[in-house]
Protein backbone atom coordinates (compact mmCIF):
# COMPACT_ATOMS: atom_id res chain seq x y z
CA UNK A 1 0.00 0.00 0.00
CA UNK A 2 1.43 3.38 -0.95
CA UNK A 3 1.50 6.28 1.49
CA UNK A 4 -0.50 9.42 0.72
CA UNK A 5 1.65 12.10 -0.83
CA UNK A 6 1.89 15.72 0.21
CA UNK A 7 3.38 16.75 -3.13
CA UNK A 8 1.21 18.78 -5.53
CA UNK A 9 -0.40 16.85 -8.37
CA UNK A 10 1.52 18.88 -10.91
CA UNK A 11 4.41 21.29 -10.82
CA UNK A 12 4.90 23.88 -13.51
CA UNK A 13 7.70 26.39 -13.38
CA UNK A 14 6.30 29.85 -12.69
CA UNK A 15 7.23 32.02 -15.67
CA UNK A 16 5.58 34.17 -18.31
CA UNK A 17 4.85 31.98 -21.33
CA UNK A 18 2.67 34.63 -23.00
CA UNK A 19 4.88 37.70 -23.41
CA UNK A 20 4.95 37.35 -27.20
CA UNK A 21 1.16 37.44 -27.64
CA UNK A 22 -0.99 40.40 -28.79
CA UNK A 23 -2.46 40.76 -25.30
CA UNK A 24 -2.55 38.92 -22.00
CA UNK A 25 -4.63 35.74 -22.62
CA UNK A 26 -7.96 35.45 -20.83
CA UNK A 27 -9.63 32.07 -20.36
CA UNK A 28 -12.88 31.16 -18.64
CA UNK A 29 -12.84 27.89 -16.73
CA UNK A 30 -16.37 26.62 -16.29
CA UNK A 31 -18.13 23.53 -15.01
CA UNK A 32 -21.59 22.95 -16.39
CA UNK A 33 -24.24 20.66 -15.02
CA UNK A 34 -24.14 18.81 -11.72
CA UNK A 35 -20.37 18.37 -11.54
CA UNK A 36 -19.52 19.23 -7.94
CA UNK A 37 -15.77 18.59 -8.09
CA UNK A 38 -13.39 21.46 -8.64
CA UNK A 39 -9.95 20.29 -7.44
CA UNK A 40 -8.85 19.49 -10.99
CA UNK A 41 -10.04 22.88 -12.26
CA UNK A 42 -8.13 24.64 -9.51
CA UNK A 43 -4.94 22.80 -10.43
CA UNK A 44 -5.37 23.84 -14.05
CA UNK A 45 -6.14 27.41 -12.98
CA UNK A 46 -2.89 27.63 -11.02
CA UNK A 47 -0.85 26.21 -13.88
CA UNK A 48 -2.36 28.72 -16.31
CA UNK A 49 -1.87 31.60 -13.86
CA UNK A 50 1.74 30.57 -13.32
CA UNK A 51 2.22 30.73 -17.11
CA UNK A 52 1.08 34.34 -17.40
CA UNK A 53 -2.58 33.75 -18.27
CA UNK A 54 -5.52 35.60 -16.72
CA UNK A 55 -7.89 32.89 -15.54
CA UNK A 56 -11.55 33.59 -14.81
CA UNK A 57 -13.11 30.90 -12.66
CA UNK A 58 -16.91 30.95 -12.68
CA UNK A 59 -17.50 28.23 -10.09
CA UNK A 60 -19.50 25.00 -10.04
CA UNK A 61 -22.98 24.15 -11.34
CA UNK A 62 -23.01 26.59 -14.22
CA UNK A 63 -25.69 26.56 -16.89
CA UNK A 64 -24.86 27.07 -20.56
CA UNK A 65 -26.40 30.56 -20.36
CA UNK A 66 -24.53 31.67 -17.23
CA UNK A 67 -21.28 30.47 -18.77
CA UNK A 68 -21.97 32.33 -22.02
CA UNK A 69 -22.75 35.56 -20.15
CA UNK A 70 -19.53 35.24 -18.15
CA UNK A 71 -17.44 34.59 -21.26
CA UNK A 72 -18.94 37.58 -23.05
CA UNK A 73 -18.64 40.08 -20.19
CA UNK A 74 -15.09 38.99 -19.38
CA UNK A 75 -14.15 39.15 -23.09
CA UNK A 76 -12.25 35.88 -22.88
CA UNK A 77 -10.20 34.41 -25.70
CA UNK A 78 -11.67 30.98 -25.06
CA UNK A 79 -13.87 28.91 -22.79
CA UNK A 80 -12.46 25.74 -21.27
CA UNK A 81 -15.39 23.78 -19.87
CA UNK A 82 -15.49 20.38 -18.26
CA UNK A 83 -18.16 18.05 -16.95
CA UNK A 84 -18.28 14.60 -15.40
CA UNK A 85 -22.01 13.93 -15.42
CA UNK A 86 -22.22 12.41 -18.93
CA UNK A 87 -24.23 15.42 -20.12
CA UNK A 88 -21.77 16.86 -22.63
CA UNK A 89 -23.83 16.02 -25.72
CA UNK A 90 -26.72 18.07 -24.28
CA UNK A 91 -24.99 20.95 -22.47
CA UNK A 92 -22.23 21.76 -24.96
CA UNK A 93 -24.56 22.37 -27.94
CA UNK A 94 -26.70 24.52 -25.64
CA UNK A 95 -23.60 26.52 -24.71
CA UNK A 96 -22.87 27.14 -28.37
CA UNK A 97 -26.45 28.34 -28.83
CA UNK A 98 -26.24 30.67 -25.82
CA UNK A 99 -23.02 32.21 -27.13
CA UNK A 100 -25.02 33.08 -30.24
CA UNK A 101 -27.79 34.55 -28.07
CA UNK A 102 -25.45 36.79 -26.05
CA UNK A 103 -23.67 38.12 -29.12
CA UNK A 104 -20.38 36.16 -29.17
CA UNK A 105 -20.95 33.10 -31.39
CA UNK A 106 -17.33 33.09 -32.58
CA UNK A 107 -15.81 32.41 -29.16
CA UNK A 108 -13.54 29.36 -29.03
CA UNK A 109 -14.76 26.49 -26.84
CA UNK A 110 -12.66 23.53 -25.73
CA UNK A 111 -14.13 20.66 -23.73
CA UNK A 112 -12.43 18.42 -21.21
CA UNK A 113 -13.42 15.48 -19.04
CA UNK A 114 -14.32 11.86 -19.44
CA UNK A 115 -15.53 11.95 -23.04
CA UNK A 116 -16.18 8.65 -24.87
CA UNK A 117 -14.42 8.37 -28.21
CA UNK A 118 -17.69 8.13 -30.13
CA UNK A 119 -18.85 11.47 -28.68
CA UNK A 120 -15.91 13.48 -29.98
CA UNK A 121 -17.20 13.92 -33.52
CA UNK A 122 -20.64 15.22 -32.43
CA UNK A 123 -18.94 17.74 -30.15
CA UNK A 124 -16.69 18.95 -32.96
CA UNK A 125 -19.69 19.25 -35.28
CA UNK A 126 -21.47 21.41 -32.69
CA UNK A 127 -18.64 23.95 -32.95
CA UNK A 128 -16.17 22.81 -30.29
CA UNK A 129 -12.55 23.40 -31.29
CA UNK A 130 -10.91 20.64 -29.28
CA UNK A 131 -11.61 17.83 -26.81
CA UNK A 132 -9.13 17.08 -24.02
CA UNK A 133 -9.05 13.85 -22.05
CA UNK A 134 -7.73 13.07 -18.60
CA UNK A 135 -3.96 12.84 -18.70
CA UNK A 136 -3.51 15.91 -20.92
CA UNK A 137 -0.38 17.72 -19.78
CA UNK A 138 -0.53 21.17 -18.23
CA UNK A 139 1.74 22.53 -20.96
CA UNK A 140 -0.71 21.26 -23.59
CA UNK A 141 -3.50 23.13 -21.81
CA UNK A 142 -1.38 26.29 -21.71
CA UNK A 143 -0.75 25.90 -25.45
CA UNK A 144 -4.49 25.56 -26.08
CA UNK A 145 -5.09 28.95 -24.44
CA UNK A 146 -2.18 30.76 -26.08
CA UNK A 147 -3.16 29.45 -29.53
CA UNK A 148 -6.64 30.97 -29.08
CA UNK A 149 -5.30 34.45 -28.30
CA UNK A 150 -5.69 36.85 -31.22
CA UNK A 151 -5.43 40.62 -31.54
CA UNK A 152 -8.43 42.48 -30.19
CA UNK A 153 -10.51 44.40 -32.71
CA UNK A 154 -13.69 46.42 -32.29
CA UNK A 155 -16.98 44.51 -32.28
CA UNK A 156 -19.32 46.58 -34.39
CA UNK A 157 -21.48 44.16 -36.37
CA UNK A 158 -25.28 44.13 -36.15
CA UNK A 159 -25.41 40.88 -34.18
CA UNK A 160 -23.22 42.10 -31.33
CA UNK A 161 -24.99 42.93 -28.06
CA UNK A 162 -24.43 46.13 -26.05
CA UNK A 163 -22.68 44.18 -23.28
CA UNK A 164 -20.43 42.36 -25.77
CA UNK A 165 -19.38 45.68 -27.30
CA UNK A 166 -18.82 47.20 -23.86
CA UNK A 167 -16.68 44.28 -22.79
CA UNK A 168 -14.48 44.47 -25.89
CA UNK A 169 -14.16 48.25 -25.51
CA UNK A 170 -12.91 47.76 -21.95
CA UNK A 171 -10.28 45.37 -23.31
CA UNK A 172 -9.18 47.96 -25.86
CA UNK A 173 -8.94 50.69 -23.20
CA UNK A 174 -6.88 48.35 -21.04
CA UNK A 175 -4.48 48.01 -23.97
CA UNK A 176 -4.22 51.79 -24.34
CA UNK A 177 -6.23 51.97 -27.56
CA UNK A 178 -8.74 54.61 -28.59
CA UNK A 179 -12.40 53.61 -28.47
CA UNK A 180 -15.22 55.21 -30.43
CA UNK A 181 -18.29 54.60 -28.25
CA UNK A 182 -20.90 56.51 -26.22
CA UNK A 183 -19.37 57.82 -23.00
CA UNK A 184 -21.05 59.04 -19.85
CA UNK A 185 -20.11 59.06 -16.18
CA UNK A 186 -22.50 56.71 -14.30
CA UNK A 187 -24.89 58.26 -11.78
CA UNK A 188 -23.34 56.46 -8.82
CA UNK A 189 -19.89 54.85 -8.53
CA UNK A 190 -19.30 53.09 -5.22
CA UNK A 191 -15.94 51.65 -4.23
CA UNK A 192 -15.61 48.69 -1.86
CA UNK A 193 -12.25 48.25 -0.21
CA UNK A 194 -10.81 46.47 2.81
CA UNK A 195 -8.38 43.80 3.83
CA UNK A 196 -8.18 40.40 2.07
CA UNK A 197 -10.82 38.03 3.41
CA UNK A 198 -13.16 40.77 4.62
CA UNK A 199 -15.88 39.43 2.33
CA UNK A 200 -15.99 42.24 -0.24
CA UNK A 201 -16.87 39.90 -3.12
CA UNK A 202 -19.64 38.16 -1.20
CA UNK A 203 -21.00 41.50 0.00
CA UNK A 204 -21.08 43.09 -3.46
CA UNK A 205 -22.65 39.92 -4.88
CA UNK A 206 -25.38 39.94 -2.23
CA UNK A 207 -26.04 43.63 -2.87
CA UNK A 208 -26.14 43.10 -6.63
CA UNK A 209 -28.70 40.30 -6.24
CA UNK A 210 -30.86 42.50 -4.01
CA UNK A 211 -30.58 45.42 -6.45
CA UNK A 212 -31.77 43.17 -9.29
CA UNK A 213 -34.72 42.05 -7.16
CA UNK A 214 -35.54 45.75 -6.82
CA UNK A 215 -35.59 46.15 -10.60
CA UNK A 216 -32.17 47.77 -11.03
CA UNK A 217 -29.29 47.00 -13.39
CA UNK A 218 -25.70 47.57 -12.37
CA UNK A 219 -22.11 46.91 -13.33
CA UNK A 220 -19.31 45.55 -11.15
CA UNK A 221 -15.63 46.09 -11.91
CA UNK A 222 -13.56 43.79 -9.71
CA UNK A 223 -9.79 44.00 -9.34
CA UNK A 224 -7.64 41.03 -8.34
CA UNK A 225 -3.87 40.80 -7.85
CA UNK A 226 -1.57 40.03 -10.78
CA UNK A 227 1.59 38.02 -10.30
CA UNK A 228 4.74 40.18 -10.43
CA UNK A 229 6.61 37.06 -11.61
CA UNK A 230 4.47 35.50 -14.35
CA UNK A 231 2.02 38.40 -14.95
CA UNK A 232 -0.74 35.82 -14.63
CA UNK A 233 -3.80 36.18 -12.43
CA UNK A 234 -6.61 34.12 -10.96
CA UNK A 235 -9.81 36.16 -11.22
CA UNK A 236 -12.35 34.40 -9.05
CA UNK A 237 -14.55 37.13 -7.58
CA UNK A 238 -17.40 36.70 -10.08
CA UNK A 239 -18.16 33.20 -8.78
CA UNK A 240 -19.88 34.86 -5.78
CA UNK A 241 -22.62 36.14 -8.10
CA UNK A 242 -25.37 33.72 -9.11
CA UNK A 243 -25.75 34.53 -12.80
CA UNK A 244 -28.37 31.81 -13.08
CA UNK A 245 -30.55 34.29 -11.13
CA UNK A 246 -29.37 37.80 -12.07
CA UNK A 247 -28.78 36.89 -15.74
CA UNK A 248 -27.87 39.99 -17.78
CA UNK A 249 -28.94 42.54 -15.16
CA UNK A 250 -25.42 42.55 -13.73
CA UNK A 251 -22.44 43.29 -15.98
CA UNK A 252 -19.36 41.91 -14.24
CA UNK A 253 -15.81 42.49 -15.41
CA UNK A 254 -12.66 41.22 -13.68
CA UNK A 255 -9.31 42.97 -14.08
CA UNK A 256 -5.84 42.16 -12.73
CA UNK A 257 -3.34 44.58 -11.24
CA UNK A 258 -0.01 44.73 -9.45
CA UNK A 259 -0.64 47.20 -6.63
CA UNK A 260 -3.06 50.13 -6.91
CA UNK A 261 -3.38 51.16 -10.54
CA UNK A 262 -6.62 52.85 -11.56
CA UNK A 263 -5.20 54.68 -14.59
CA UNK A 264 -7.79 53.25 -16.99
CA UNK A 265 -10.74 53.24 -14.58
CA UNK A 266 -12.13 56.72 -15.45
CA UNK A 267 -12.30 55.73 -19.13
CA UNK A 268 -13.85 52.37 -18.25
CA UNK A 269 -16.49 54.11 -16.13
CA UNK A 270 -17.36 56.42 -19.02
CA UNK A 271 -17.86 53.38 -21.26
CA UNK A 272 -19.98 51.61 -18.64
CA UNK A 273 -22.17 54.69 -18.21
CA UNK A 274 -22.41 55.15 -21.97
CA UNK A 275 -23.65 51.56 -22.26
CA UNK A 276 -26.59 52.38 -19.99
CA UNK A 277 -25.43 51.34 -16.52
CA UNK A 278 -26.17 54.08 -13.95
CA UNK A 279 -24.90 52.18 -10.89
CA UNK A 280 -21.38 50.77 -10.64
CA UNK A 281 -19.61 48.91 -7.84
CA UNK A 282 -15.81 48.89 -7.84
CA UNK A 283 -14.15 46.15 -5.79
CA UNK A 284 -10.50 46.70 -4.99
CA UNK A 285 -7.74 44.18 -4.54
CA UNK A 286 -7.46 43.22 -0.88
CA UNK A 287 -6.14 46.43 0.65
CA UNK A 288 -3.75 47.36 3.43
CA UNK A 289 -3.65 50.45 5.63
CA UNK A 290 -1.92 52.57 3.00
CA UNK A 291 -4.03 51.58 -0.05
CA UNK A 292 -6.21 54.65 -0.48
CA UNK A 293 -6.08 55.49 -4.23
CA UNK A 294 -9.63 54.21 -4.90
CA UNK A 295 -10.98 57.32 -3.16
CA UNK A 296 -9.91 59.50 -6.10
CA UNK A 297 -12.01 57.68 -8.73
CA UNK A 298 -15.29 56.82 -6.98
CA UNK A 299 -18.17 58.86 -5.61
CA UNK A 300 -18.36 57.03 -2.31
CA UNK A 301 -15.91 54.71 -0.56
CA UNK A 302 -17.10 51.75 1.53
CA UNK A 303 -14.47 50.27 3.86
CA UNK A 304 -15.31 46.68 4.78
CA UNK A 305 -13.90 45.35 8.05
CA UNK A 306 -14.23 42.16 10.06
CA UNK A 307 -14.01 41.53 13.80
CA UNK A 308 -10.53 40.69 15.06
CA UNK A 309 -8.66 43.13 12.80
CA UNK A 310 -6.52 44.54 15.60
CA UNK A 311 -6.54 46.59 18.77
CA UNK A 312 -7.78 50.13 19.25
CA UNK A 313 -4.42 51.64 18.25
CA UNK A 314 -5.06 50.47 14.66
CA UNK A 315 -8.13 52.71 14.56
CA UNK A 316 -6.08 55.84 15.12
CA UNK A 317 -3.51 55.21 12.40
CA UNK A 318 -3.69 57.25 9.20
CA UNK A 319 -4.70 55.45 6.04
CA UNK A 320 -7.59 53.40 4.78
CA UNK A 321 -9.98 54.12 7.65
CA UNK A 322 -9.72 57.83 6.91
CA UNK A 323 -11.09 57.49 3.38
CA UNK A 324 -14.30 55.71 4.38
CA UNK A 325 -17.59 57.42 3.65
CA UNK A 326 -19.33 54.37 5.10
CA UNK A 327 -18.05 51.57 7.33
CA UNK A 328 -19.33 48.02 6.95
CA UNK A 329 -18.59 45.45 9.63
CA UNK A 330 -19.05 42.21 7.73
CA UNK A 331 -19.13 38.74 9.31
CA UNK A 332 -20.95 40.39 12.20
CA UNK A 333 -21.64 36.97 13.70
CA UNK A 334 -17.94 36.63 14.56
CA UNK A 335 -16.64 37.17 18.08
CA UNK A 336 -15.56 40.75 18.62
CA UNK A 337 -18.24 42.36 16.49
CA UNK A 338 -19.58 44.62 19.25
CA UNK A 339 -16.07 45.68 20.26
CA UNK A 340 -15.21 46.60 16.68
CA UNK A 341 -18.39 48.67 16.29
CA UNK A 342 -17.61 50.54 19.52
CA UNK A 343 -14.09 51.32 18.29
CA UNK A 344 -15.47 52.54 14.96
CA UNK A 345 -17.98 54.83 16.68
CA UNK A 346 -15.04 56.58 18.37
CA UNK A 347 -13.40 57.46 15.04
CA UNK A 348 -16.38 57.63 12.68
CA UNK A 349 -17.20 61.30 13.29
CA UNK A 350 -20.78 60.73 12.26
CA UNK A 351 -20.06 58.43 9.33
CA UNK A 352 -22.53 55.57 9.00
CA UNK A 353 -21.66 52.10 10.33
CA UNK A 354 -23.50 49.04 9.04
CA UNK A 355 -23.28 45.45 10.25
CA UNK A 356 -23.74 42.65 7.73
CA UNK A 357 -23.48 38.89 7.37
CA UNK A 358 -23.16 38.79 3.60
CA UNK A 359 -23.25 35.00 3.33
CA UNK A 360 -26.74 35.07 4.87
CA UNK A 361 -27.91 38.34 3.32
CA UNK A 362 -28.32 39.93 6.74
CA UNK A 363 -28.01 43.71 6.79
CA UNK A 364 -27.72 43.87 3.00
CA UNK A 365 -31.14 45.46 2.36
CA UNK A 366 -30.47 48.26 4.85
CA UNK A 367 -27.02 48.94 3.39
CA UNK A 368 -28.31 48.93 -0.18
CA UNK A 369 -31.14 51.30 0.71
CA UNK A 370 -28.58 53.73 2.08
CA UNK A 371 -26.30 53.52 -0.96
CA UNK A 372 -29.01 53.33 -3.65
CA UNK A 373 -31.98 55.13 -2.07
CA UNK A 374 -34.08 55.41 -5.20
Amino acid sequence: MTSPTTEPTTQLEKKDRCNNLPHRPRVLLGKMGLDGHDRGVKLIARALRDSGIHVIYSGLWQTPRSLAISARDEDVDMIACSMMSNSHLVLVPRLMGELQNVGRPELIVDVGGIIPQEDIEPLLKSGVRGVYHTGTSMLDIVEAVTSATQEHKSLNNDNTSVSATLSRNISLVEEGKEVNAPKKRPTSVIGFTGSPGAGKSTLTAAMAAEAVRNGKKLAIIAYDPMSPISNGALLGDRLRVDFNTVDENVFYRSLARVGEDYTTLPDILDLVGGAGFDYVFIETVGAGQNDVAIREVVDKTIVVLVPGMGDSVQMDKAGILEIADVFVVNKADYDGDSALVRELIDIASGREIFETIATQGKGVVKLLSHLMPD
